[in-house]
């Protein structure tokens, strides 16, 4: 059933398809004067390769990276390893999922190497603006956390974000950004932070915010560690995905149970394409026409050049 939705990767073939189905894994070969039907071995292996990458992806604490995975399972390339993850990644959010509820943290932080002439604050640049929503449990813990990446730090953009996230009639804690006014009129209970405010009073401005900021910190710890921060901006939030997926699931005693989740969501989702993931897919092949009318080219049927000094050259020559 996993393989319905899974394509398979680069490279290996499949009764010509590039996708195992079930049909197709549960059907046996017609019966020949050998004996007995089999079932097809390419899609047993594939199978096989599929639940070892999905054991590896849900199993390990800090994730896989596409290199390791190559070298794990042994497979051809660094490509088809890369297709593989990000075909599980894409499908670990649930559509009908929960909202965030109870007191509910919400900031926002900049994902990406070190760029000069930006340090701090919402200025534009390479980086990526990433909006963090974060549980906070009383009297002391993290619950469920929601990361996605931001256009920018306006007002429509927060509330998208917060409305997407958050159900309504929690108590939503944040700075005083002022692109996070306004969220009383949306059925909030907002409670701003200032963090002037607290310098003034000789506090730290960042113990007012602490479940997003350590949601933050570990999130580009991981992305620094598993992946060595070789991430592309239009993948990032396949990334994200992949961390809150682990994040939220962190006080799971059973890996087991996280492997089974990981092949439900699998199920339930549409097949990914290789040519969705891409950024730059290229486009398909179409065969080429024979040509309408054969014959020589035009610039054989050019009337002879006027070449005067070979007549005169065969005049003396004779």
């Amino acid at each position: 059933m996993l393989a319905r939705h899974l394509q398979s990767a680069k490279g290996a073939t499949d009764c010509g398809t590039g996708l195992i189905s079930h049909a197709q894994f549960c059907r046996p070969k017609q019966e020949s004067a050998r004996g007995p039907a089999r079932p097809c071995t390419k899609l047993l292996l594939q199978l096989t390769v599929w639940f070892n990458a999905c054991w590896l992806f849900a199993t390990s604490k800090d994730g896989v990276s596409a290199l390791s995975l190559q070298r794990t399972l042994e497979i051809g390339s660094y490509q088809s390893a890369w297709a593989m993850l990000h075909r599980l990644r894409a499908v670990l959010v649930r559509p009908d999922r929960e909202q965030l509820s109870g007191t509910v943290e919400v900031d926002e932080t900049f994902i990406g190497a070190q760029e000069p002439g930006l340090r701090g604050g919402r200025a534009k640049g390479k980086k990526v603006l990433t909006a963090i929503a974060v549980e906070v449990i009383e009297p002391r813990g993290f619950g469920r956390c929601r990361m996605a990446p931001v256009a920018d730090a306006s007002a429509a953009c927060l509330h998208a974000f917060v409305s997407d996230h958050v159900a309504s009639g929690a108590r939503v804690i944040t700075d005083g950004w002022a692109g996070y006014r306004g969220l009383d009129k949306l059925g909030y209970t907002h409670e701003p932070r200032s963090q002037r405010a607290a310098r003034a009073r000789g506090e730290d401005p960042g113990e007012l915010l602490p479940a997003v900021h350590r949601v933050a910190s570990l999130a580009k710890r991981w992305l620094l560690g598993t992946h060595q921060g070789a991430i592309n901006d239009a993948h990032l939030p396949d990334y994200l995905d992949e961390f809150v997926f682990r994040f939220n699931r962190r006080r799971s005693r059973s890996r087991g149970l996280l492997f089974y989740r990981v092949l439900q969501l699998a199920v339930d989702h549409d097949p990914v394409r290789y040519r969705d993931l891409i950024a730059q897919p290229q486009p398909e092949q179409t065969p080429r026409k024979p040509p309408g009318v054969r014959g020589h080219p035009p610039t054989l049927e050019r009337p002879p050049a006027g070449r005067p000094w070979r007549a005169s050259d065969e005049r003396y020559s004779g």
